[in-house]
């Protein structure tokens, strides 16, 4: 048996990156998405050992939405990928391009031991180039039939060393053929039927039987007439072995889907749910379908569920006269190869093995797969495909007249079929080109209209995307997800009428509860989703609250176990109010979802609106532990211990801020966060630097622009103040404590009574009752020496807060002072050149008081994070105050050690006004 040789190894490998290399500019499209973007196994922060316990996809291999392909080993090297380079496709797409040419590479190891040199090369040739193999080697899903062929076919390779020299039995190749079938369905399922081509290796090829004399063989021990020889003795016991590990791998696998097999709905495949003999005719038909794009792979389709293939639903059908001629070949090569021992004969046999067996799982045949054709599961039967082009090649070839003539057409075929695979590779580029594509092969594939769809959806091109989807709807009319997309699209146009109708069309189309009887019926989680997201469409009115939850409840009746209906109860029920109800529903969804880091979350909203802040730290706790950059989590389970006013919590709170700054570089919100936890700590380098940054990532921040304002003031430093406050007034000229706190240092500091008094105007224009602003203008007046005005203006205070004692009591120093004035005979609007002026502004410090300004100030809050639409979180903007109904949304109140402090800034400023009182009083 001739070795590979390196130039033939190069030649392969050149071959397969000149077919290939523009694959790496493709991205993650179609099935890419489920098992790369959202699947949590990839992460690192997800514990190695699910891999074991998920399916391909990251579900839980119990829950019923499994789609119940097991596939760790796959899963693993997607793993691997991230590590190294997280999402970018390149990668990934670079793997699949090396798998594809080891494969090419460990083929042509096989196809030696059935042909020469010459064609085996021919047959790896035609295999690396044929256009069919597009979808496994550039969709990155199809790397499950590139790992499980590379195991599947060193299985092979080392099955064929188990026979020495001598005839007998060689059981370390035996051995090391289990375990790499064990690795070969660890990567994918057919990966076992390599068990049953080492069986045909075994009788037909290495003991040289053929069919008529096994059979003989039979009859005469049977009849007694003879024992079984050695030969068939020892191949009896090699064969026993095999069965005996394939069963034991058939229990393993049948265990870990737990019995059950995956559910799929009949668009997936239609023939699946079909009466006889609708499903054999179809089934059947199926197979000349799957040879022919083996023969003419011209049109290819990423996706041939739905009506891509109409059903054969007669005997009459015409296309039954392809499956009759499809068995009728298969069963003249069969019999040409089990009746003879030549070396064609076992050539033939061994390339059908590879054609048959490996497809047998895909078929349909046996057992409904979740699928009508899919082009990645012939990658292996195309080996058996190409070892019979290559053998029927090399008998024409040898016939004078045609061996020219048959090398040009080799020629051709290789040089086309490379071509259709480079530019087949495009379509893959993006799941708009991918699905366009599609579209130019099969129209009546209402998913390939949605897909694309999804598409222009992504893009926010919702216009065009709807009318796709209203082409879904009219290709399947009874597509519930066509409906379903179509009122998505509709909201999202703002055009809420219309997609309620589509919403409602749509929930139309679902099984119908009859009023007393059981509902037994099994509906697809997706397909329930038209309850929810009608439900999420009117509970933006609120006075249609208790209709949305109706919907919610109808789809938890249909499915007790269908966890995002309890997950949008929950935030139903938390904007309605019904803090216990809504903490029930999602403790129920955590029932069947105890591992959701995002269910943990939630529920400790619900705590912190049942104002339970010791359980809601416990839940974000929960959270993290389950993911460690739960970003939501994070910031609020730190905003949280902020609150708390407990400084043994800061640090942690501090911690946490700084890993979601890490998670979110670009959220001006952590870095403010960071600053007011700083400037609890008295640490002002750091406030400084993390205010600095907030207002640098976010232009005119609001609460950043006036907590720096007020730290430069309170350490002394109103000349930087007074910039960061001219800002903060420039995008918010309505800011009233930025004013006052401007005036104050205008008055206190630069010693501009003018620019005070337009400070204290300007809030007296925007809010003529704001008692503090008409106060200080008061306090301007007095500066001015207009004690009339001054007079007038603590009148028409103290008629604003007639309880306010410092107002009267000013006024009566005015009034003193206006009295004492009068006798001197001085005039009462006039300022004194010599007389002594008071150093501080009457009341203004008052506005610098903790209850005034910064974190307690009504619209300085810190702003708690939400959960939005179940689940998916948004930050909320900390610069203005929330509305109170919003669910999930929190404002700062004031703890223990705020209150202390404000009481003693209060007296502080209590102080200063008797001392400006003295002054007033003195002569």
């Amino acid at each position: 048996m001739a070795v590979v040789s390196w130039k033939e190894i190069l030649l392969l490998t050149g071959l397969v990156v000149g077919c290939y290399w523009n694959s790496l500019s493709c991205g993650f499209v179609f099935d890419d998405v489920s098992a790369i973007l959202d699947n949590k196994d990839l992460r690192p922060s997800t514990p190695l050992g699910n891999l074991f316990l998920n399916d391909f996809w990251g579900t839980p291999m119990a829950e019923e939405r499994s789609h119940k392909s097991y596939r760790p080993l796959t899963v693993l090297t997607f793993r691997l990928n991230y590590l190294f380079s997280e999402l970018s496709a390149a990668s990934y797409h670079l793997l699949n391009i090396i798998l594809h040419a080891v494969v090419c590479i460990l083929f042509l190891r096989v196809c030696r031991l059935f042909l020469d040199r010459t064609f085996s090369l021919l047959a790896a040739l035609l295999f690396a180039v044929h256009p069919v193999h597009s979808e496994a080697v550039t969709g990155v899903v199809g790397r499950a039939e590139l790992l499980s062929s590379i195991f599947l076919l060193a299985a092979f390779l080392a099955y064929t060393k188990s026979t020495s020299a001598d005839r007998s039995i060689v059981w370390p190749p035996i051995a090391l053929t289990v375990v790499l079938v064990a690795s070969a369905t660890l990567c994918k399922e057919q990966g076992i039927t390599v068990v049953g081509v080492c069986c045909v290796y075994e009788v037909f090829v290495a003991q040289g039987f053929t069919l008529p004399i096994l059979l003989d063989t039979l009859r005469q021990v049977l009849q007694g007439k003879d024992g079984f020889p050695y030969a068939v003795l020892q191949t009896l016991l090699k064969l026993i072995v095999l069965v005996i590990s394939t069963l034991l791998l058939v229990i393993v696998r049948v265990q870990v889907i737990q019995s059950q097999l995956p559910v799929f709905t009949r668009f997936d495949n239609p023939a699946a749910v079909s009466p006889t003999p609708t499903r054999q005719l179809t089934f059947n038909y199926l197979l000349p379908v799957n040879a022919w794009l083996l023969l003419n792979p011209s049109e290819l389709c990423c996706d041939w569920t739905m009506g891509t293939i109409p059903l054969v639903e007669s005997l009459l059908d015409l296309r039954n006269m392809a499956t009759v001629m499809f068995y009728t070949l298969l069963c003249l090569l069969a019999h040409y190869s089990l009746r003879y021992s030549h070396s064609s004969a076992k050539t033939v046999i061994m390339a059908l093995s590879l054609i048959v067996l490996p497809f047998i799982p895909a078929s349909n045949l046996f057992f409904p797969v979740g699928f009508v054709v899919a082009e990645r599961v012939l990658y292996v039967p195309s080996m058996g495909f190409c070892v019979l082009v290559a053998h029927g090649f090399k008998i024409v070839s040898h016939k004078g007249q045609l061996k020219k003539i048959s090398w040009l057409m080799i020629g051709v075929l290789l040089t086309t079929h490379a071509v259709k695979t480079f530019n087949r590779n495009w379509d893959w580029e993006s799941e708009y080109t991918l699905f366009t594509s599609a579209l130019k092969v099969n129209k009546n594939n209402a998913k390939l209209w949605n897909n694309v769809g999804h598409a222009l959806e992504n893009q926010n091109n919702y216009a065009m995307a709807l009318r796709y989807f209203l082409q879904a709807t009219r290709v399947q009319p009874d597509d519930i997800g066509a409906h379903m997309n179509v009122g998505r699209t509709y909201k999202n146009l703002n055009k809420s009428k219309e997609a309620e109708e589509a919403y409602l069309v749509a929930k139309s189309l679902m099984p119908q509860i009859i009023p007393g009887k059981k509902y037994a019926t099994r509906v697809a989680p997706n397909h329930l989703n038209v309850y929810i997201n009608l439900a999420n469409l009117i509970r933006a009115n609120d006075s249609r609250l208790e209709e949305a939850d109706q919907l919610y409840r109808q789809a938890i009746s249909m499915r007790p176990d269908f966890k995002q209906a309890y997950i949008s109860r929950g935030e139903l029920l938390l904007k309605m109010n019904k803090l216990t109800e809504a903490r029930e529903a999602y403790l129920r969804a955590l029932e069947l979802d105890g591992t959701n880091a995002d269910l943990w979350y939630n529920l400790a909203i619900v705590n912190i609106e049942m104002k339970d802040p010791s359980e809601a730290l416990k839940n974000f706790n929960h959270a993290l532990e389950l993911n460690p950059r739960h970003k939501l989590a994070l910031f609020n389970s730190a905003l949280l211990m902020q609150e708390s006013g407990e400084p043994k919590f800061w640090p942690e709170a501090n911690r946490r801020f700084l890993t979601y700054v890490e998670e979110e570089p670009n959220d001006a919100n952590g870095y403010f966060n960071l600053g007011m936890l700083a400037m609890d700590a008295n640490e002002n380098a750091a406030a400084e630097h993390w205010m600095r940054k907030a207002i640098g990532l976010q232009a005119g921040f609001r609460s950043a622009l006036f907590n720096l304002a007020l730290l430069y003031s309170q350490s002394k430093r109103e000349v930087n103040a007074l910039p960061v406050l001219d800002e903060l007034l420039r995008y918010h000229p309505e800011h009233i404590k930025g004013l006052i706190l401007k005036g104050d240092i205008l008055m206190n500091h630069k010693k501009d009574t003018k620019g005070a008094k337009a400070c204290f105007e300007q809030i007296l224009q925007m809010d003529p009752t704001n008692v503090q602003g008409k106060h200080n203008l008061c306090v301007v007046y007095f500066e001015e020496r207009d004690l009339p005005q001054a007079e007038r203006c603590l009148e028409e205070t103290l008629a604003l807060a007639p309880n306010e004692e410092y107002v009267r009591r000013h006024l009566n120093i005015v009034r003193s002072k206006m009295a004492a004035m009068s006798a001197a005979g001085e005039p009462l609007s006039k300022v004194r050149a010599n007389e002594e002026k008071p150093q501080e502004v009457l009341g203004v410090k008052e506005g610098r008081s903790a209850d005034a300004v910064g974190k307690g100030d009504g619209d300085e809050k810190n702003v708690r994070k939400s959960s939005v639409e179940g689940l998916r979180g948004g930050g909320a903007d900390q610069t203005e105050p929330l509305d109170s109904t919003q669910a999930g949304k929190r404002t700062k109140g004031k703890s223990t050690e705020e209150i202390k402090d404000i009481e003693e800034k209060r007296a502080a400023a209590l102080k200063r006004l008797e001392e400006i009182e003295r002054i007033l009083s003195g002569d």
